[in-house]
This record gives structure tokens, C-alpha cells and sequence, in this order.
């Protein structure tokens, strides 16, 4: 992969948003880490979460349908602590980004993230961004795993993050911070609702 920064150098955001349009390039550590073409399974999950998700929070507070309160996108690029991120799914509180974060790479730390976790970025979701991610202090981290079909709920401690819940596509759950509403982890998972 090429970039402005001399052979050996470490990446910087300068030589990221270099890059052309279009490149599924992230920025982790100096380095620039090919994000993987997403699966059909990769996707059905990453709409069966956001279709889960957007009716009843991604709008504006109160009203019938849910406790509204949030912005969800999928794939932004989202800098955070010099590092350049495209987790599958973000969210921001309506409270704290009173408009949507339509800058490109997005400055605003997100409230949650979730990630798609499938055998080729196992240790890219599960230690580097877990730890990065925590590093720059998301309050909330959910690791959606394709293979072992669980979900893993992480929140924001001092410590590192605390697992506040680590359900089976069968169960029924509450995930913060999406907590107002039962979620069927399968349909998380891509699954259809019966």
C-alpha cells in the first residue's frame, strides 16, 4: 500500500486521506490494515443489526416507536486518537452531536461501535480495536461473532472494558446501551426474526 510517508515511516492521517476515494483502508498504529471485501453473511448481519437498531433509536427522543436518542451509520471512517477506524457500525448520541457527523473522517468519538467478527479479522475486532477502541474511550464496544453466533457486550470502564453480557443467537436480550428494547441476538446476527 502505498502512501506519502517514506518507506519504513509510520502512516499519518495526511498520507490516509491521500489514499483515492473509495479504498476500504484503515489507519491503525501507523500502519495502513486492508479492511476485508464483506461477506454475504458479513452484511445480513450488519443489516440485521442496523434494521434492529434504526427504527426505535436512530431519531429524534421521544414518541411512539422507541426511545429515539441516536445517529447509525455503517462503514464512516471515524479518526480517533490518531488512528483511522471504519468499524461496521457506529453510533452517537443525539445529546452530544446534535446533527449528524457527516465529515469525512469523522472527528466526534462515537457513543458505540459494533463489529462483525468472521475468522480473517478475529484478532483486528477482538484485541487491537478492543484495546484501541477502549484506549480512546467509547463507552460501548459490541463484538457480533459470526462463527461462534454470540454476541459480547462490552462497556467502558478505567480498567479496559467490562463484558456486561455475552448472550447465543437464541437468547433474548438487553444490550446497552440499546438496553430500552429486547433484541433477538440472531437477528443480529442476520437471522430471520422466526
Amino acid at each position: 500500500m502505498s502512501g506519502g510517508a517514506a518507506k519504513g515511516q509510520p502512516k499519518t492521517i495526511a498520507d490516509w486521506l491521500a489514499l483515492p476515494d473509495g479504498h476500504r483502508i484503515e489507519l491503525i498504529d501507523g500502519e495502513f490494515v486492508e479492511k476485508a471485501a464483506p461477506t454475504y453473511d458479513h452484511g445480513n448481519s450488519q443489516a440485521g443489526t442496523v434494521g434492529a437498531l434504526r427504527g426505535p433509536f436512530a431519531r429524534r427522543p421521544g414518541g411512539p416507536g422507541g426511545p429515539g436518542g441516536w445517529w447509525i451509520a455503517t462503514e464512516v471512517d471515524v479518526v480517533l486518537d490518531g488512528r483511522v477506524f471504519r468499524p461496521d457500525i457506529a453510533g452517537w448520541r443525539r445529546e452530544r452531536a446534535p446533527e449528524p457527523p457527516r465529515e469525512r473522517p469523522v472527528a466526534l468519538r462515537p457513543d458505540w461501535f459494533c463489529e462483525i467478527v468472521s475468522d480473517s479479522n478475529r484478532t483486528t475486532n477482538t484485541v487491537i480495536k478492543l484495546r484501541r477502541y477502549h484506549q480512546a474511550g467509547v463507552p460501548h464496544y459490541w463484538i457480533l461473532d459470526q462463527v461462534e453466533r454470540t454476541l459480547t457486550v462490552h462497556r467502558h470502564t478505567t480498567d479496559g472494558y467490562l463484558v456486561r453480557l455475552r448472550a447465543e443467537a437464541a437468547e433474548r436480550v438487553r444490550a446497552e446501551p440499546f438496553d430500552a428494547i429486547e433484541l433477538h441476538v440472531a437477528v443480529l446476527l442476520g437471522d430471520d426474526e422466526a
